[in-house]
């Protein structure tokens, strides 16, 4: 298992075509060239006196900057914008064709892998699908996707700038709900996953905690361009999340800040001892809860994450886990409240669209339900990422470590 610091993605180096860009410690110009960079992919595109404007950088630095970055293939021009008082302006934004990162998901059922461009758009997409990861078949298979992905660029291949690692930090935890042996669940445990797949590939390579990787897409391509502090929540196999406060990540001490699977339910019961702690809310609100239920009925649990789960003859499971799961979040977010104080949640996950509104309804009326006497009831928010949002967030990793003005936005570590 990784540890908090192994989890940080810094020090990665970029591709040789790529002029090296850090932040202040390496000059004041390549920070500069880095807040204009982050200023066109907030804003998608502007013109020079607008990013003068939003940058506060003068007209001249901005015409040296822009000019370095469009001679380094980061930026393109646009067509001239017309019919406005004064000279025609030509908008820039990013090249897609600049810099490409792959994100990797590692998960309890299935592995992703994403080829983004600079523009954070998918090109390429592979999945896996399994009961739960063999070591000895993902591991290989990690590394060939990687490459696989960086050299169908061809040309571009150079212009990789890493790989980014989403992963629970326990992969093998709750084994026994899980129904694994001590083995299986020690062997992932144990392992350094991040060193793993650094050991079989000459690509960079960083690892955040998968729910961390997902609320970093939230952040940088969601709900973070208008909310500057939430609670986020992902309901995948299991439940788990992170907490963004200020527009930054805050991952805690040990990394796992938004941990809301092992959240208890309810307080320990004096005189009972360890044979009876409460559940956690991973026990209520995880899509694993749906699958058994689902297979207690003899219907084929991967429905729980398609369109098949609200319809017959999946529907009544569904409708019966959709009621105690929103009472677990419901839990988890008056207790998040209590302690952080937040005006907003965000929710997303690995299920369909449909059931994900059908979950955040019930959630909104359980939450009404609830006593909030001594506190602000916060607004609950639909994701706008989706199901590939840890693989997506694992992929921002090294663009951002490359090319993001401020290395804390999403990899502060406590």
């Amino acid at each position: 298992m990784p540890d908090a610091e192994a989890s940080i993605a810094v020090g990665l180096r970029p591709p040789d075509l790529l002029r090296p860009r850090g932040s202040n410690q390496v000059g004041m110009r390549q920070f500069n060239e880095r807040v204009v960079l982050q200023a066109l992919r907030v804003h998608t595109s502007l013109p020079k006196a607008d990013l003068a404007r939003l940058t506060g950088l003068s007209a001249q630095t901005i015409g040296l900057i822009t000019a370095r970055l469009e001679e380094d293939g980061l930026i393109v021009k646009q067509s001239r914008v017309r019919g406005r008082i004064g000279q025609p302006s030509v908008p820039l934004a990013l090249n897609p064709d600049g810099a490409f990162a792959i994100g990797i998901k590692v998960g309890r059922r299935g592995a992703e892998w994403l080829l983004i461009d600079f523009a954070a758009q998918v090109r390429e997409r592979h999945a896996m699908s399994y009961d739960f990861p063999d070591a000895d078949a993902l591991l290989p298979a990690i590394a060939q996707h990687i490459h696989r992905l960086r050299d169908g660029l061809g040309p571009l291949a150079a212009r990789n700038v890493g790989a980014g690692l989403a992963a629970p930090f326990l992969l093998g935890g709750w084994h026994r709900t899980l129904g694994l042996s001590k083995a299986q669940s020690d062997e992932w445990n144990q392992m350094n996953l991040l060193a793993e797949v650094r050991a079989r590939t000459d690509v960079p390579v960083s690892f955040a905690r998968d729910t961390v990787a997902a609320c970093v897409a939230e952040l940088t391509g969601g709900r973070g361009h208008d909310l500057k502090s939430f609670l986020y929540i992902f309901v995948d196999t299991f439940v788990g999340g992170g907490l963004v406060i200020n527009s930054h990540l805050h991952t805690g001490m040990h990394g796992n800040a938004g941990a809301l699977a092992s959240l208890p339910m309810h307080s320990a019961r004096a005189g009972q001892g360890s044979t009876a702690l409460p559940p956690q809310v991973m026990a209520e609100a995880s899509l694993w809860e749906l699958e058994q239920r689902l297979q207690g009925e003899g219907l084929d649990p991967t429905a729980a994450y398609d369109d098949r789960a609200l319809q017959a003859p999946f529907a009544v499971a569904t409708q019966a886990w959709l009621g105690s799961a929103s009472l677990a979040l419901a839990h988890a977010i008056v207790s998040s409240t209590a302690v952080l104080d937040l005006s907003d949640v965000v929710m997303d996950g690995s299920m369909s669209r449909s059931l994900l509104q059908a979950l955040l309804d019930q959630t909104r009326a359980a939450l009404r339900q609830c006593n909030w006497e001594g506190l602000w009831a916060p607004v609950l928010h639909e994701g706008r990422v989706g199901a590939q949002a840890c693989a997506l967030g694992g992929a921002m990793l090294p663009l951002h470590a490359n090319f993001a003005p401020d290395h804390d936005v999403f990899l502060k570590a406590g």
